[in-house]
């Protein structure tokens, strides 16, 4: 596999499903907010079409916790800030994105401010059949917006 290609804006590299099925567990998720039509985890979901980056979650998902898997593009920092804003409004919001410690978007928005699970070993994300990839090349992480807003020091 192109490690080019996984963190591209390609939207068919999706969440394993008994990796999702886990997370669900414990969270009850009400939309996903980044998926298309065949790979959506929950009944409501965003698709590039209808824009989850443009549409508010908290309205979508019933108000429920939200899973976003979003394309791992130069892009995926504006979905760390959604998220990180549509918490601020009281919304539970869980990523799955690479584990890049070194971003800006990771101080700003994740370091002190959200729970981080590192996920041990490498993810083998699966097209929108379900049939796996080659393990992914960098490490992932789940960050965990509790829906608390952040007070002001």
């Amino acid at each position: 596999m192109n490690a080019a290609l996984l963190s591209s804006k390609k939207m068919d590299y999706c969440t394993p499903q008994a990796f999702f099925d886990e997370l669900n567990r414990e969270f009850h998720f009400t939309l996903d907010a980044a998926a298309t039509d065949k790979s959506a985890k929950c009944p409501a979901y965003f698709t590039p079409e209808t824009d989850g980056l443009k549409s508010p979650w908290n309205v979508a998902g019933g108000g429920g916790p939200v899973f976003c898997n979003p394309p791992y593009g130069r892009e995926v920092g504006k979905w760390v800030r959604k998220a990180y804003e549509e918490a601020q409004s009281g919304t539970t919001v869980v990523l799955l994105i690479p584990a890049r410690t070194d971003t800006t978007y990771f101080h700003d928005y994740i370091y002190g401010k959200a729970e981080i699970r590192f996920i041990r070993g490498r993810l083998r994300f699966t097209d929108e059949e379900g049939n796996a990839y080659a393990p992914a090349p960098f490490p992932s992480m789940v960050v965990i917006y509790n829906g608390t807003k952040e007070e002001s020091a």
